[in-house]
């Protein structure tokens, strides 16, 4: 056990490591990517270098979230809101999945992750939408961190869009008002196939959710860091579970 605690916090260490729950590990971590172009502008440079750099941090988290044993990884890639953004920022972001998995898609192979997409592909240039759908057919067969995109994806679209859904079931009679529960409202939301998140993580300071999960996160521990996403390290990834384990979930109880 204390060779893998080694081999997960690395050979450098300013202070001894608080040790971790290997039986208290969050199943589902959820984490909102802020401050890439912040990161940048702090550096002097562009913003998308902000963003290329951010893109390099999902490789490591995504690894460290593996090498802890999280089942599920959710990311927040690019939010229906991202669209008001420059038009050529727009367009470097939507070139960054194709990028980041033909680089990784060997690695991530090699892990066992499989990966999926959790938002709206009516609006997603086709060279984006067909990178993103070739790795989740290509990882479907993986059974290992289930590593999901938050792309185009907005929480009060898609609660909006289950309502009319589930309208649709009581317009047709398939379904009475006084039978409707949480569990067809959560059957027709994007991440109907995911555990809610047991743990939120923002970086970069703020505190605000961005319409990200919005149902889903209603019982889920979270943190948030002034790290930049570009310099969010493995060391911040335990550090949040650390806190995480510290911390008593009643669910409304005692």
């Amino acid at each position: 056990m204390l060779q893998r605690l080694k081999a997960l916090f690395g050979k450098a260490s300013a202070k001894p490591m608080p040790m971790l729950e290997t039986d208290n590990i969050p199943q589902h971590i959820a984490i909102i990517m802020d401050g890439n172009g912040r990161w940048a502008k702090s550096r002097g440079l562009p913003r998308m270098a902000g963003h290329h750099s951010g893109m390099k941090a999902v490789k490591r988290i995504t690894m460290a979230a593996d090498k802890l044993g999280v089942k599920y990884l959710t990311l927040y890639a690019f939010s229906t809101e991202n669209w008001k953004r420059p038009k050529a920022e727009v367009e470097f972001l939507m070139k960054l999945p194709q990028e980041f998995l033909t680089m990784e898609i060997k690695d991530l192979m090699e892990k066992n992750v499989q990966i999926r997409m959790m938002g709206y592909k009516e609006d997603l240039p086709s060279h984006t939408l067909r990178a993103v759908e070739e790795a989740v057919v290509r990882t479907s067969g993986n059974d290992g961190l289930v590593l999901t995109f938050a792309l185009n994806y907005g929480s009060r679209k898609e609660m909006i869009e289950a309502v009319k859904c589930i309208g649709q079931d009581v317009r047709s009679g398939k379904l009475a008002p006084e039978e409707i529960d949480v569990s067809h409202l959560e059957s027709h939301l994007l991440s109907a196939d995911l555990p809610d998140p047991d743990l939120l993580i923002r970086t970069s300071g703020e505190l605000r959710l961005s319409n990200f999960m919005l149902w889903q996160l209603a019982y889920s521990e979270m943190w948030f860091t002034d790290v930049y996403w570009p310099e969010f390290s493995d060391e911040h990834f335990y550090e949040a579970v650390r806190e995480y384990q510290r911390r008593a979930r009643r669910y409304g109880g005692l």
